[in-house]
């Protein structure tokens, strides 16, 4: 092989979901309302819980965190695909590509770990409530978020300067809608043992890692739920955990398909569960925790209450200025 042709590429292409072009214009649609369905759904949700003193408290604190890293981790993502539905070219630069990549493997490790830290709640709240307050007081939650950001800010950190080691070479066609790290090391051209080596370890360790945690939580709750006498005392408690476990599936299982598999194996099915995990559940978790907690209902009725309210106030004044006028 050629020097000419192990020079660094300049830019990919991403091939997106499909290559016909009778199906980019509907694709962009869908995916532009699912978009902007995860904005709204996230930001009344984050709206909702810093309004109404009634949610303030440590479930709601990392719930509000977990909308905001829900935003990032779609936005790291669905925009360029987006651009990519209606251009002819669909190419990312190199540094755009691993830019790209770094936020995605952030955000999506700080949904992680948020996800363990709330299951942590959950527990502390179920299995100790006398001692709630003092457990999960601020300094603690602070302490936990900041763990969470920081460790997934190295872990990406270190799995994204392993792929700019990595030589590539022509064709430089990404098999995926965004710069996943499996897609971009099939490209390479040079070894990639360490980068598989670091995935199926430290990579694993910090995706079982929170997976473990919230499994222990669980069981732990589960047993304490099953102590509870009353049948009413044991659905009031699980239904506070159902919002929870339901986005736990959803997150963990498309991800665990995904990534729990040689790079060799990687297929075009395993786009559609990045799109569970990147997209759905982004889109999805306003709805899982309004529709399934009251505290939430309420505090959203109140915030689309006050809007509406604000609104109102804001056309009459409008028209008493046209009509003054």
């Amino acid at each position: 092989m050629g020097m000419s042709n192990l020079t660094r590429l300049s830019e990919f292409i991403l091939i997106g979901l499909s290559s016909h072009p009778e199906d980019q214009k509907p694709l962009f649609a869908l995916f532009l309302i699912m978009y902007l369905v995860t904005l709204t759904g996230n930001l009344l949700i984050i709206l909702a819980i810093r309004s109404d003193p009634k949610l303030q408290n440590p479930m709601y604190f990392f719930l509000s965190i977990l909308s905001f890293a829900d935003i990032c981790y779609t936005t790291v993502v669905v925009p360029k695909m987006l651009v990519n539905f209606l251009s002819e070219t669909k190419t990312i630069s190199y540094a755009e590509c691993l830019t790209q990549m770094y936020f995605f493997l952030v955000f999506g490790n700080i949904d992680s770990y948020l996800l363990a830290v709330m299951a942590i709640d959950r527990y502390v709240a179920i299995c100790n409530p006398f001692h709630y307050v003092t457990v999960m007081n601020h300094r603690r939650c602070t302490l936990l978020l900041a763990f969470s950001v920081a460790f997934s800010c190295l872990h990406s950190l270190l799995h994204v300067l392993l792929v700019n080691r990595l030589t590539f070479c022509a064709p430089n066609v990404i098999q995926h809608f965004f710069c996943d790290v499996n897609p971009v090391l099939k490209l390479a051209c040079s070894s990639t043992f360490v980068n598989e080596v670091m995935a199926m370890t430290e990579g694993m360790a910090s995706v079982m890692a929170p997976c473990i945690c919230i499994i222990i939580s669980y069981l732990r709750i589960l047993i304490a739920v099953l102590n509870i006498p009353s049948a009413s005392g044991k659905c009031k408690a699980f239904s506070t955990c159902s919002s929870h476990l339901t986005v736990v599936t959803l997150f963990y299982g498309s991800i665990s398909y995904e990534y729990f598999h040689p790079l060799s194996r990687y297929t075009v099915k395993d786009r559609v569960a990045t799109i569970i995990y990147t997209v759905l559940t982004s889109m999805l978790n306003p709805f899982i925790y309004s529709l399934r907690n009251k505290d939430m209902k309420r505090g959203l009725e109140k915030l689309t209450s006050r809007i509406k309210t604000q609104m109102d106030m804001l056309s009459t004044t409008q028209a008493n200025k046209i009509h003054g006028s």
